[in-house]
């Protein structure tokens, strides 16, 4: 977090925060709803200025319940999560993932398939949704602790638990093997993770 947004918290301390306003896309973008409803669903508004992008990057964070926000001055501004609180990218040239403010991913420790097929990661930063289109990608040469492919293991939809292993050659920080459970389609995924993906005011 910034200095000086650390300094405007402690000079203005009782700013109350604010709901609604902004939301981050499943593929990683920050978007703004100039109407205050983004907990009512809704695209938003692009933000597209390099310099806010950076601002919003470098001062977002999670409360100790769970609710992630972006820290504008003495300000919070709670976040609507479409999918997750990061979005995970494959980093080709560095062999790692990268989240969606730039942060190296250096330590995955469990995983998570719902029944879209998405894999979502335990890391240091929280937990992240690796991005569709990098999928195939993160999850080349893997298999399981009964020899399938992981998208063979996914499809099958009979065990509930299985460990991969394959990762090493590609991707630096994954626990070896790593535990992947499935998430229950009947159950909200932010509750099953331990996040709030709407936070509104009370």
């Amino acid at each position: 977090m910034d200095d000086a947004v650390i300094e405007s918290i402690r000079r203005w301390p009782d700013v109350p925060a604010v709901y609604g306003w902004l939301s981050l896309t499943a593929r990683g973008h920050w978007r703004l709803h100039p109407d205050g409803m983004a907990h009512a669903g809704g695209a938003g508004e692009p933000i597209t200025n390099p310099q806010i992008l950076a601002f919003i990057n470098r001062n977002y964070g999670c409360d100790r319940d769970g609710r992630w926000f972006f820290q504008n001055g003495p300000q919070r501004v709670y976040v609507r999560l479409d999918a997750a609180p990061w979005i995970l990218f494959a980093d080709d040239a560095q062999g790692v993932l990268s989240t969606h403010t730039g942060q190296a991913v250096t330590y995955v420790g469990q995983g998570w398939v719902d029944e879209l097929g998405r894999l979502w990661l335990q890391t240091e930063h929280g937990v992240g949704m690796v991005l569709d289109r990098d999928l195939p990608r993160v999850l080349s040469d893997t298999t399981t602790s009964c020899g399938q492919s992981f998208e063979d293991w996914w499809q099958a939809n009979q065990q509930q638990h299985c460990q991969i292993t394959g990762f090493a050659h590609h991707w630096q920080g994954f626990a070896m093997p790593l535990g992947i459970t499935r998430l229950e389609p009947d159950s909200p995924i932010d509750a099953q993770l331990m996040f709030i993906a709407n936070p509104q005011a009370s």
